[in-house]
């Protein structure tokens, strides 16, 4: 049940996420980055509504006619230039930062903070700027033949700093684009959807370094939202929680803190359906929770809830570091069942065929190649294994466990070499006999169940970068010249039959830009040749995630689900090719194919 509750919620996010970006880019054609605003106050207790701003604009400037680049995605490319969080950049630092980034528009600002005095409410009085990036000025317009710049200018008091900043992202789109289809109220009711003390104790959390105080102000943050919202889940708070309590290895508290996460998102999911005006939930952050709730749900043991939270985005998101870890869930749970034999069988199965997506989307991850190495050598496929294995050590020459399971694989093959990888196997595992342990597990049962799989906790920063690199694809620009060349070079090979040969073009291209619609649309077309349907459907159902217009895709997916006798897929797949050109020949017959399927 748990495990269909995650898949239909993260379908639904996935074609949000996909609709979204296919009307943003036909229709966008600027793109915004806002900086933390500067504070002028000489207070420091008041620096988290700096970042408060950063956050919040991040936000609200998400109209289908206006590229962001999230506060999430700026803090990444600080980190990667080298630019301290701490501090605030230069305008010439900034303009850098947002070139970088490829942004057309540049949001600076400052505030001043009067502190609350007897009766007198604490007020806030901010100034904002637009930049244009390539022109390196401010936004600027002409009254009465005058060419002026104007600055946002608003006071008010620090308790509406939620309205100030939505007054503020109105007051952007409205001088970029005069026909603005948003009043004013509209946005400041997007802008103060998070009671103001649960806002500002959680901005404060993201600034402070003290671990006790992170803590307390999430919590607090949590709570106060509660408060003010029976039954709501704060979920950006949560999710701060949740890491916080995972790099203090609290594993308990943080598989409880995502998963709030995750109710939270189910719980909007749920409004979203039953409302009468469009919504929408933040689906990167149930995607983040959900990854390293699972990961959690591995180290305990719990095989099944791991790969029930952790299937979905496997299948969704596309990421290499989900294939691999939810691979490894499969093998161990199959290691681990003993009653069910055909149970463990195919979990194995399963376990080996995503090891070998990831080890295909990343070739040169070692501790992928030694994962799907162990798993063909646990599933009887030993030449397949050694390959495997051995690109493994080529990475990590000093891999004891690597050589060991060579020589296994190797001494059931009856290679010559094998006594030679032995020796080595016992040379790098010399620390507390371990050689010898495993040497006799594998003489009294033939099996590795000692020998344990790799999965990766990629750092946060990581993780969220790839996330972000995903939803918004469309945006970032690819070496086009290398790009170009190799996609024309693999098309011809595809086309003339040489699919040996391009298939390590297609690999080459993918490795450089993972969101290569065209590629993944030709890995299809050679896995349909092979006859490896499933491979085919896979590589298909990609090239329209990263670009829905592949028609060839589309048709392809149709045909395969007719063969398969699945009609009301063979229908479906005919009528988005028919959406994208109904007088294309191959969609016009595919279209009766399906017909004819459902008679």
């Amino acid at each position: 049940m748990k495990r269909t509750i995650f898949r239909s919620i993260f379908t639904s996010f996935v074609s949000v996420v996909l609709v979204s970006a296919a009307f943003s880019q036909t229709q966008a054609t600027d793109t915004v980055m806002v900086l933390p605003f500067e504070n002028t106050s000489g207070k420091t207790e008041f620096n988290w509504v700096g970042e408060s701003f950063a956050a919040a604009l991040s936000e609200l400037l998400q109209v289908p006619t206006l590229n962001v680049v999230s506060n999430d995605e700026r803090k990444i490319l600080q980190q990667k230039l080298r630019i301290p969080l701490t501090s605030l950049p230069s305008l010439a630092t900034s303009l850098k930062l947002a070139r970088e980034k490829g942004a057309t528009m540049l949001i600076t600002g400052t505030y001043n903070i009067v502190p609350a005095q007897g009766d007198n409410a604490a007020v806030i009085t901010v100034t904002a700027k637009i930049v244009r990036v390539n022109e390196g000025r401010f936004l600027s317009e002409y009254i009465d033949g005058k060419q002026v710049t104007r600055d946002i200018n608003l006071t008010d008091a620090l308790g509406n700093l939620q309205s100030t900043q939505g007054q503020i992202a109105y007051q952007i789109l409205y001088q970029r684009d005069k026909s603005l289809p948003y009043s004013q109220n509209d946005i400041i009711s997007t802008a103060s959807k998070v009671p103001a003390r649960a806002f500002e104790a959680y901005t404060k959390g993201l600034l402070t370094n003290l671990t006790d105080a992170r803590e307390n102000y999430f919590k607090n943050a949590m709570r106060l939202y509660a408060e003010a919202v029976p039954d709501g889940v704060y979920s950006a708070a949560a999710l701060e929680l949740g890491h916080l309590y995972l790099a203090e290895r609290k594993l308990n508290e943080s598989q409880d803190a995502f998963e709030q996460v995750i109710n939270g998102y189910q719980q909007c999911v749920d409004r979203v359906k039953s409302a009468t005006k469009p919504g929408k939930c933040n689906g990167d952050d149930y995607a983040e929770a959900a990854f390293y709730d699972g990961l959690i749900q591995l180290r305990a043991g719990r095989f099944e809830m791991a790969l029930g939270i952790l299937r979905p985005l496997a299948e969704d998101l596309k990421l290499t570091a989900i294939y691999n870890a939810i691979g490894v869930i499969s093998v161990q749970g199959s290691r681990a069942e003993k009653k069910n034999p055909a149970k463990a069988a195919a979990m194995l199965a399963e376990g080996v065929s995503l090891l070998k997506k990831a080890a295909e989307s990343e070739p040169n991850n070692d501790n992928i190649r030694f994962n799907y190495g162990a798993a063909l050598l646990i599933s009887g496929d030993m030449a397949e294994a050694a390959k495997s294995l051995k690109a493994a050590i080529a990475a990590n020459a000093n891999d004891g466990d690597a050589y060991f399971l060579l020589a296994k694989a190797m001494e059931e093959l009856k290679d010559p070499l094998a006594a030679s990888i032995d020796n080595q196997a016992r040379q790098k595992l010399t620390a507390n006999n371990r050689y010898a342990s495993l040497q006799k597990e594998w003489e009294k049962s033939k099996t590795v169940d000692d020998v344990p799989l790799r999965v990766e906790q990629p750092t946060r920063k990581d993780f969220v970068a790839v996330i972000l690199s995903r939803k918004q694809g469309t945006t970032v620009q690819p070496q086009v010249n290398e790009t170009e060349a190799l996609l024309a070079k693999a098309r011809t090979m595809v086309a003339n039959g040489q699919d040996d040969e391009a298939m390590p073009l297609l690999r080459r291209i993918l490795a450089s830009e993972p969101m290569s619609a065209e590629s993944y649309l030709l890995l299809g077309k050679i896995h349909l040749r092979r006859g490896d349907i499933d491979q085919a459907i896979s590589s298909f159902k990609t090239s329209i995630f990263w670009d829905s217009r592949k028609i060839e895709a589309h048709v392809n997916l149709g045909k395969i689900y007719v063969e398969k006798g699945d009609c009301q897929q063979a229908k479906t797949y005919a009528a988005s090719a028919a959406e994208i050109d109904e007088n294309n020949e191959d969609v016009i017959a595919l279209e009766r194919l399906a017909d004819r399927c459902s008679k």
